[in-house]
């Protein structure tokens, strides 16, 4: 996979070479590409920003710095392509679309506050693109021609990680680019651990994961519950996907409200009765 980030503060990904990511990216799993934004501004000052049309508060970025900073990046080359390495970076060269992402465009993706929920279904969605391209907005955000602009060419996503404003989308981009990459094959060291998320379709979709123990079996006198230690698969089993609802009620009542009562068993209802949580009528009714 392909992943192109235009930002202003192209340092901001320098945690992109540590952890799962950066072997991803060694072993070629992960083409990552991080773009300056000013390197597309031609006045001395390199600006990328104006006031808003009708008055307000802040600033609001310039259509025509983003369009050739995104039209040079689908045409596979750049003023300065960069890798992170920390504070200083090392230049590199671009490439060809046909040569990363089969001749194809970028899925753009836009982090804002007004977007859409990011979710593990959207993150799974991603996984699945071949080429990835992400404009980190700053101040009041990116003028919305863009947007408009680009929607006639490629497929744009407007996306919010929360419901919640950041300085920039640099931290809403990391997140998703880490929430994608682990799902790509051969990025986790167990493939069964994405089937296991919070999150995850499946049996325990809408729910998030439970408590999780290692060794020692005692630590300052608090004990692994015993049917971890037990070996009986089955009621180990059991007791994940009760801890899981218990978790869900209490931290997540709006996702325990979006289950379907028919994936639910006799276990399932009693264990939620007895946490005092009950389905709408209409949902029983199902």
């Amino acid at each position: 996979m392909r992943l192109d980030i235009v930002s202003i503060f192209p340092e901001y990904f320098a945690p992109l070479d540590v952890s799962l990511i950066g072997k991803a990216r060694e072993r070629g799993t992960l083409d990552v590409r991080v773009h300056q934004l000013r390197d597309w501004a031609h006045d001395v000052h390199k600006t990328v920003d104006d006031t808003p049309y009708g008055g307000g508060p802040g600033m609001v970025m310039k259509p025509e710095v983003w369009g050739e900073a995104i039209d040079a990046v689908i045409a596979g080359g750049s003023p300065t392509t960069v890798t992170e390495g920390g504070p200083s970076t090392t230049v590199t060269g671009g490439g060809s679309p046909a040569a990363v992402a089969g001749g194809g465009l970028p899925r753009l993706i836009v982090p804002t506050p007004s977007g859409r929920p990011f979710t593990q279904e959207l993150a799974q969605e991603l996984a699945d693109e071949p080429w990835l391209l992400f404009a980190c907005g700053r101040y009041e955000g990116i003028d919305s021609r863009v947007m408009a602009e680009y929607g006639t060419r490629l497929r744009v996503d407007e996306i919010s990680i929360g419901d919640y404003v950041l300085a920039g989308g640099e931290v809403a981009t990391l997140v998703m680019v880490e929430a994608i990459g682990r799902l790509l094959p051969g990025v986790l060291g167990n493939a069964h651990s994405a089937v296991d998320d919070s999150f995850a379709p499946g049996a325990m979709r809408n729910l998030v994961e439970g408590p999780v123990f290692t060794k020692p079996p005692v630590w300052r006198g608090h004990e692994v519950p015993p049917v971890l230690l037990s070996g009986h698969h089955g009621k180990v089993a059991r007791w994940r996907r009760d801890e899981a609802l218990r978790r869900t009620v209490a931290n997540r009542p709006e996702l325990a409200a979006a289950l379907d009562p028919e994936t639910l068993d006799k276990h399932d209802r009693r264990l939620l009765e007895e946490l005092s949580f009950r389905f709408q009528p209409e949902d029983m009714a199902n």
